[in-house]
């Protein structure tokens, strides 16, 4: 009696054993298919704006219908960003106007997504030097800084003159997007314009006693890259610093803003201080937060863009203790902010032929 009921539950043990694998193959085959809708899923952009006007100098672009292959919705990308203007709004007008249509201008066409994607940053270089080519043939004197943000599907390209700002906000933590190019924060542009033949100095009074942030001279711009400022000598260049990354599946906040908030906000302030709201309040809480620090001493604009996954991330049967330590990362693409990029996409703007440094 022993022997067969033995037998019997080893039996029962085979069945159970056999039913557990078969659901397992099941639960395999299903993850498959999930993680297959995640990797061809569109995520969503849900963009907030907010702002306190000064001087009337700061315009913000926000394009979220934009299509790589005219008809298709398929193809769908963002263009969120920001102009900030000086000496006038004239420039920073234009490089709204324009900005975008000369990026696009430099990219071939028939291409698929990743063959686009490889050649957007360079094509963003191409359209930085041709916008400011163009607005300095109107003879005009204002500048402008620019921060320029392309995100197609889990791709962000970001491409930025100037000391308005870019910061990506994910699981993986704060990560900035763009380098200032004021002349106080950075080292590598003083030099540049130095080995090129320029001075970096402040202002000084008759005494000699220097004040104020430092100038690049001829002109005396604080700044050593924007679009425009025709009046201002040869060292200022409109070579954008550019940076692409992919997001992870679980997508990510872009916050973008001029340097009403960065003068009052540090990146990690901006970032933290509107987690948990919708980007429109965000957007809101943020100059909030930056006139509250600084006052409005100058404009202070801001975006906020949230890159939404259309589904709930998928976790693949970890533990949620698990997938806190194993945070899904940000993969940096392309990050490169030499002048000299303008040589290596073969496209010069007048200005820079003689004054970047080898």
């Amino acid at each position: 009696m022993a022997s067969d009921h033995d037998a019997t539950r080893n039996r029962r043990q085979h069945r159970s054993g056999m039913v557990a694998l078969a659901d397992l193959l099941k639960q395999e085959h299903l993850i498959e298919r999930i993680e297959k809708v995640e990797k061809n899923a569109i995520p969503v952009f849900v963009c907030g704006e907010s702002g306190q006007s000064k001087k009337g100098e700061d315009f913000a672009l926000v394009k979220i219908d934009c299509e790589r292959i005219p008809g298709d919705g398929s193809s769908t990308f963002g263009v969120f960003a920001i102009f900030d203007g000086h000496n006038g709004s004239a420039a920073a007008v234009h490089a709204k106007e324009h900005l975008l249509k000369d990026v696009m201008s430099a990219l071939p066409s028939r291409l698929d997504r990743d063959e686009w994607l490889s050649i957007l940053p360079e094509a963003m270089i191409k359209g930085f030097l041709k916008t400011d080519r163009d607005f300095q043939q109107k003879g005009q004197t204002s500048g402008t800084t620019v921060s320029l943000v392309i995100v197609d599907r889990w791709t962000v390209t970001v491409a930025s003159v100037g000391d308005s700002r870019c910061v990506l906000d994910t699981e993986a933590g704060v990560m900035p997007m763009t380098v200032d190019h004021r002349l106080d924060d950075n080292e590598a542009e003083r030099q540049r314009i130095v080995d090129c033949g320029g001075e970096v100095g402040r202002l000084s009074t008759a005494l000699g006693v220097e004040y104020g942030p430092l100038r690049c001279w001829p002109g005396g711009l604080c700044l050593s890259r924007s679009i425009g400022d025709a009046d201002v000598g040869e060292y200022i260049v409109a070579v954008p610093f550019v940076k692409q990354v992919k997001l992870p599946k679980t997508g990510g906040r872009i916050i973008i803003a001029s340097d009403g908030v960065w003068d009052a906000l540090s990146t990690e302030k901006a970032a933290k201080c509107c987690r948990g709201l919708p980007p429109n309040l965000a957007a809101k809480h943020i100059v909030k937060e930056a006139l509250g620090v600084a006052g409005l001493r100058d404009d202070t604009t801001c975006l906020v863009v949230d890159v939404i996954p259309p589904y709930k991330p998928h976790q693949n049967g970890r533990s949620s203790s698990d997938s806190a330590v194993r945070r899904p990362l940000v993969l940096e693409v392309f990050e490169e902010g030499s002048a000299n990029l303008a040589e290596r996409t073969g496209f010069q703007s007048h200005r820079m032929e003689n004054t970047v440094a080898m």
